[in-house]
């Protein structure tokens, strides 16, 4: 496989879209810990050694204009997306509290926030990883073979 050094306009313009959802995502995450004071679940922290890291792959990928950013970006982002869900899933009661990764201090199946009633940051997580997810998907589809 050839590295590629020049990113069509269509996928860097999907590459820029994953990287400002994955920076509006970390620093949500920073200012609802930092700002608003909410302390991290362990599964937060988890979604957040995910996200973090995308934030700086795909700047690189954007700056370099490296095709190659999607192929290490994609098995993070699968990976966020899986905590997330799980965390999701936990919170709506469809996984047991006893089958919870957080042993002492906060439970992960609590939420001390939720916005219009049903937005959890847990479910504001899939969404990005789920956005991010799909548009890296159509960025590798736009490479030629």
């Amino acid at each position: 496989m050839q590295y590629n050094p020049s990113l069509p306009s269509r996928q860097w313009a999907l590459l820029l879209l994953c990287w400002l959802i994955a920076l509006v995502a970390t620093l949500g995450s920073l200012f609802f810990s930092e700002v608003m004071d909410l302390e991290p679940y362990v599964l937060c922290w988890y979604q957040r050694i995910a996200i973090f890291p995308l934030a700086l792959m795909l700047a690189q990928g954007l700056y370099t204009q490296d095709s190659q950013c999607v192929k290490y970006a994609l098995p993070v982002a699968c990976a966020g997306w899986l905590v997330a869900l799980y965390h999701c899933l936990l919170y709506a009661g469809f996984i047991p509290k006893d089958l919870q990764p957080c042993g002492r201090g906060l439970s992960c199946a609590d939420q001390k926030l939720e916005l219009l009633g049903f937005i959890t940051i847990s479910l504001l997580s899939v969404a990005a990883f789920s956005f991010i997810i799909a548009l890296l998907i159509a960025v590798k589809k736009g490479f030629p073979k």
